[in-house]
């Protein structure tokens, strides 16, 4: 009797070469497929996975999880690794619960994944898996095989595998979910090339962004976006929303060179309007509602909450412990943010709170200005240290330059 295996399985080459290759090692190969809004024909490839020979099939729509488990929480963290925001990691903790799932439902022993051995997936796969069901063993079957790009697609043609659209997938190799789309290899791999215009989808170029500025007023409730434009939206439209009128003025390309998890550098091209915008208004109204000691304080959190996120260790105790602080310290982060898009930028040009820390009367340069008349003994005070180490020194100076007689 073949031993059972739950593969993750998106459709394209690796993963649908994966589920031949376990069938030839011995396995009834089972495919999960969870739906986190990438733009693909789903039920396409999960009918793909059923004609190369996968025993059972799971298509899961993880959509309003995802964005409420996942990418509300990155949000209230402002998630940015090294100035992006990230998705492809933040999807990878909640496809291995799934995996966990199918597997204890299917008794499978196994689980699988389509990662390679040289990228930072495999990572995240095992480590969450193994937090998740230590007794499940992992195999990732690209990560063996050591298969060249071109020896996989020759494997899927002469076994019959069905593939959709190969020339392209040996050019890019694309990820995406509702918070991010992320483009590598190909003509990226020189990172003194600029991108090809193919490689964006969700993007315009500002040659062809419109002439005009689109305002956006984002409404928050304890750090989390409920409302454009004062009308209540669901969060996985929402973040649809704002992809799509952020692509279309052009907000959310972002081409870096990106320190791998493994220590290597490499080229990546993101889009992400809904994300940058997202985060953008939820960073402004921080700053107007939150003391500052909390504000600088939880820009380290935030910086700690992206690495781990980013290294695969969203099950990590410390993770649990930096989320706490994070959903603490959004008690009060409620109001609205007004955006103007335009030409590739989504700028922050109002904002309010019914907690705002803002005092007119202590901002204001006015006649009935407060400040001037405590400043003086305050400057005084705050200083009086410095006063008197400058005065120390300057004897002591002023001591050695004296002649000996």
């Amino acid at each position: 009797m073949n031993k059972r295996i739950v593969l993750s399985y998106s459709g394209g080459l690796d993963t649908s070469v994966a589920i031949k290759w376990l069938m030839e090692k011995g396995f009834d190969v089972v495919t999960l497929t969870a739906d986190v809004g990438q733009q693909k024909d789903l039920d396409g490839a999960v009918e793909r996975a059923r004609k190369t020979g996968a025993v059972k099939t799971y298509l899961v729509d993880c959509k309003s999880e995802f964005v409420t488990g996942y990418v509300w929480p990155s949000l209230m963290a402002n998630a940015l690794y090294e100035g992006y925001p990230l998705s492809s990691a933040l999807s990878r903790p909640l496809i291995c619960k799934k995996l966990v799932d199918v597997a204890d439902k299917e008794d499978a022993e196994y689980i699988a994944h389509g990662c390679t051995g040289k990228g930072n997936d495999q990572v995240r796969f095992d480590l969450s898996i193994g937090a998740l069901s230590p007794e499940k063993k992992v195999t990732a079957p690209a990560r063996e095989w050591g298969l060249s790009r071109g020896e996989e697609a020759q494997y899927a043609l002469d076994r019959g595998i069905p593939i959709p659209n190969p020339d392209y997938l040996s050019r890019y190799s694309i990820d995406d979910n509702l918070w991010g789309r992320s483009i590598e290899g190909g003509a990226l791999e020189d990172p003194t090339v600029e991108p090809p215009g193919e490689v964006y989808a969700w993007t315009r170029t500002i040659s062809e962004t419109p002439d005009e500025p689109q305002y956006l007023d984002i409404s928050f409730e304890q750090g989390i976006p409920t409302a454009i434009d004062g009308t209540k939206t669901d969060p996985v439209t929402l973040v649809q929303r704002l992809n799509e009128v952020g692509g279309r003025h052009g907000v959310g390309r972002i081409d870096l060179i990106e320190d791998r998890l493994v220590g290597i550098k490499s080229r990546e091209i993101y889009e992400c309007p809904g994300a940058l915008i997202l985060i953008e208004a939820h960073r402004d109204l921080e700053h107007l509602t939150l003391s500052r000691e909390l504000l600088h304080f939880k820009r380290t959190i935030e910086e700690k909450y992206a690495q781990m996120t980013y290294y695969g260790e969203w099950f990590d105790p410390l993770m649990d412990a930096l989320s706490s602080f994070i959903r603490t310290s959004q008690e009060y982060v409620t109001g609205h943010v007004t955006l103007k898009l335009f030409r590739g930028s989504a700028t922050v040009v109002g904002r309010g709170s019914p907690y705002s820390l803002y005092d007119y009367g202590l901002a204001t340069y006015g006649q009935n200005d407060a400040f001037p008349k405590a400043a003086k003994g305050f400057i005084d005070l705050w200083g009086l240290s410095l006063l008197v180490s400058s005065r120390v020194h300057q004897k002591a100076k002023a001591n050695r330059a004296q002649p000996r007689r």
